[in-house]
Formats: structure tokens, sequence, C-alpha cells
């Protein structure tokens, strides 16, 4: 298939094109590499021995991606481009609206006035906000409670909408518990833009001196540690669920929501004793307030996509905090240093 990755550059994107092409698909980048780098499709390159080619533009930006649609034979789109930061989202909400719910509704426009009606899209466990329930099931109540959240749970229902509108539309729309780790090779990994949003690359980054401390956000929830509880996935597994979204979407037509993740549970302080276990780092960590919005304890139910997909997450805790290990040490500037 010739597929056209929106955000391809960045960290998920990146992993997803390593699979993509060692399954013998074609890719084309469409990605504006506001929080991405073009050395990191250089880095996809060096892996899959294969070329991969970059439109540098906006996903607002209509008359570019119709001429994408115009100029190249596309089968299907993977949808990763958006704002990704919860906090940043309740300090520019605007933003955020605008990037991620009309850059969506942009290109869906786009794809369908060119008659590409195939999507995967990167959605978030987010939308669940704080679960009634655990392991979280693709059937339980959707409560975002940030404006990233509900730019995600506002473009699930406007593509379920579409696929109603016009059966034709095969959609997916996967929702990711917490990426983390990097591609074994070590060439590609997350390269945060200025402070993380998550967990893992503030680790790595104290464990490599770039920070001197990991401040840990309540040690008093109702959790085994007092700590809290997230379902880490590691990024090849997920990049891989991608693979097996295409593939089924060959055989159903229809729109199908599924989680990502393993259904394991690791708290703060689980996953620091793993890295430093990994690593043979320690690291320093102090226990400071919890942040406003924070939830106990969040993981997956992954059966259905185990159903449906015929996927199932096969990297452990373990696993992620080697290859994320191996990333840092070998890039303790990210992408910069080239």
């Amino acid at each position: 298939m010739n597929i056209l990755v929106t955000g391809g550059a960045g960290y998920i994107g990146t992993h997803t094109l390593v699979e993509l092409l060692a399954a013998g698909h074609q890719v084309l980048v469409y990605d504006n590499l506001s929080n991405s780098s073009s050395l990191a499709l250089k880095r996809v390159e060096h892996i899959s021995g294969k070329k991969v080619d970059l439109i540098q533009a906006d996903i607002c930006d209509r008359k570019a991606l119709d001429q994408v649609f115009s100029g190249q034979q596309i089968d299907a789109v993977i949808h990763f481009a958006g704002l990704k930061a919860v906090g940043e989202s309740i300090e520019k909400p605007l933003a955020y609206y605008q990037n991620n719910i009309c850059g969506t509704a942009t290109l869906c426009d786009a794809m369908s006035a060119a008659g590409v009606k195939q999507l995967v899209f990167s959605s978030s466990a987010t939308v669940y906000g704080d679960p009634q329930s655990l392991p979280i099931r693709e059937d339980a109540p959707t409560a975002a409670t940030n404006p990233y959240g509900r730019t995600k749970l506002f473009i699930e229902e406007m593509l379920r909408d579409l696929q109603l509108s016009d059966p034709e539309w095969r959609i997916t729309i996967l929702r990711y518990f917490n990426p983390v780790g990097a591609h074994p090779s070590g060439l590609i990994g997350e390269d945060p833009n200025g402070i993380p949003n998550n967990l893992f690359p503030f680790i790595t980054q104290v464990a490599v001196g770039q920070r001197d401390c990991l401040s840990v956000f309540g040690d008093d929830y109702e959790t085994a540690d007092g700590t809290g509880v997230r379902d880490y996935i590691h990024v090849v597994d997920l990049a891989r669920g991608h693979l097996c979204a295409l593939e089924r979407q060959e055989r159903k037509p229809g729109l199908l929501t599924v989680n990502l993740g393993t259904g394991q549970g690791y708290s703060v302080l689980e996953m620091i004793k793993t890295f430093a276990a990994t690593s043979g780092r320690e690291i320093a960590y102090q226990i400071i307030s919890r942040r406003a919005g924070d939830i106990a304890a969040c993981y997956a139910d992954p059966s259905f996509a185990q159903q449906e997909l015929g996927w199932q997450a096969e990297l452990g805790l373990r696993e992620m905090c080697q290859d994320g290990w191996n990333w840092q040490q070998q890039n303790p500037q990210g992408y910069e240093y080239e």
C-alpha cells in the first residue's frame, strides 16, 4: 500500500514508519516539523534501508493537502499530526482546537475529495478521564478533563459521524495508553521539545545527567505504593498496532475503536526502580504534592485488540527501560547534536 503518514517525523510516527517499511509498504511523510526533526527520517532510512520522502507542510493547509493527493497515489492515511501537551493545551486551548480538530477536518475533506477513504487515527486514553473502573474497556464512559483530551474526543465523534454518513470509509481509532522506550537500534526515540510531557523522558534525562532530580507528584494515591499507576507500552509494540489496523481494514470495512495497552499497570516508583536496575544508574527523586487533574490509576483491557486486530504487546517493562536508555545514551541531546 501507499500510505501517507501525517506527523510521521515524530516519536510514534518514526517507529511506525519502520514497521510499515519492513512490511513492504510505501510511505510518504507529511509534517510541518514544529515538534520533530527531519533528521529522524534520515535515521529511519538508515534502519530500513529505504528512502523516506517528506512533504513539509501544515495539516491545516488544504492547498498543500490537495497537491499531495492529486500528485501521489495514496491508498490510506495514518494520522499522527497534532499538538499533544496537556499543560500547554490548558494555556492555549484555541491553538489545540484549531490545529487538532480543524486540521483533522481539513485532512478528511481533502481525502474525501480525492477518494481516499481509509484512515487510522492516533487517539489517546486521555479520552477516558478518571476511569470509573479498571481495566478500561473500549465501551467505558468518556470524559476528557483537559483541552488536549477533548480534541481527541471531538475528533473521534467527528470520524464516527463521517463514517456514518459515508459507509465507504474504513476508519480505525487507536487509543494509546503510555508509549515509552525506543527502537532497539538506539537511532530513533523520544526527543521532547523543551520540558517533557511524560514521566519516562524525565527519568532518562536524570540518568544521563541532564537533570538533577525527578519530581514524583504525590505518594498518597490509593495504589500499592501510593504513586500513580499507568499502562506503559513499548513504542515498537504500539507501532505494530498501526500495521495490524491497516491489515484489518483491508478485511473489514466500517469504524473500529481499539485500546492499545499492555493491560499491566506500573507505578511511578516501580518504573524508577526498574529503570535504575536496567541502566545501572541511580535515579534521584523527590516526592512533591499531587498535580491537579492527575488520576490514581489507568490501564487498559487489551483483549479487544487481540480479538479484532490480532495484536498484543510483546515487550515488557525491562525492554522499555533498556531501549529507552540505549537511545538516551547514544543521543544525550536528542537529534540536536547532528
